[in-house]
Order: structure tokens, then C-alpha cells, then sequence
């Protein structure tokens, strides 16, 4: 492929190409020690184009997409440190507050809301603070 007539990467190829042919000019470059910092040569130029055009079709092709992130309450928080305190499991936790495991699971990813059992279990058996509990209940 002739990356040198190139100016827009269009496909995979062309793309996987020009990550291929950068590759080697730093490579190249490295050894020969023309990258030196605010150096201008025949290899920074053409990092420098091919990048440019690596970028753009990566802008274009792969939009950048924004990952929700729920934030945990206060209450997870605190059984999750208590959990890691104690290093146990979420299965061996359920067993400690006698519910099954998949109820657990709903709770702690807020599926499920935390019943007046198992806000009580909290309390006696992770000693979780009673107004953590209360705000969640």
C-alpha cells in the first residue's frame, strides 16, 4: 500500500497500515536518534502526517462514547468496606444476612430495595450504621 500518496484513511486497512508504518518510522527514527525533541526531519514530518490522519479516522470511526457511572450510596459504600474488611465474598455475606445471593446482588446494585430484615441483619451483624441504613430504607 503507497502511504505516501495517502491522505485520508478510509478503511481498517489503510488505518492498520499507517499504525503499522509509524511503528517502524519511531522505530527507525529512534535508532538513528532523530527524534530528539523539537526536531524537524523527514521522519517527525511523516509521523506526524500519518498520526494526524490515524487520529482523524479514529475520530470519525470510532466515536468516543461517554460510560455512565452510577454512584454507589453511602450504604453499599459501607458494606462493601465491611466486606473487604472482614475479606469476605458477596455469597458469604448473604449467608451472614440469610438471604440468597441473587437478593444480595439486587441490593447491592440497587435493583432491589434493602427490606426491614435484612436492614436489621445489617445492623446486628456488620454493626453498619443505623442512620446509613434508615436514609436507604
Amino acid at each position: 500500500m503507497d502511504l505516501q500518496a495517502l491522505t485520508k484513511v478510509e478503511t481498517k486497512e489503510q488505518y492498520d497500515a499507517v499504525l503499522l508504518r509509524v511503528d517502524e518510522l519511531i522505530k527507525e527514527a529512534t535508532e538513528k536518534g532523530l527524534l530528539e525533541s523539537d526536531t524537524d526531519n523527514d521522519y517527525t514530518r511523516e509521523i506526524g502526517r500519518l498520526g494526524r490522519m490515524g487520529a482523524q479516522y479514529k475520530t470519525d470511526y470510532y466515536p468516543f462514547t461517554v460510560l455512565k457511572v452510577r454512584k454507589k450510596s453511602p450504604l453499599i459504600k459501607s458494606i462493601e468496606d465491611e466486606m473487604y474488611s472482614r475479606n469476605i465474598k458477596q455469597k458469604e455475606l448473604a449467608e451472614i444476612l440469610g438471604v440468597n445471593a441473587p437478593t444480595l446482588s439486587q441490593v447491592m446494585t440497587g435493583k432491589r430495595a434493602i427490606s426491614l430484615r435484612m436492614a436489621k441483619r445489617l445492623y446486628t451483624s456488620l454493626h453498619i450504621d443505623p442512620a446509613l441504613i434508615l436514609e436507604s430504607v
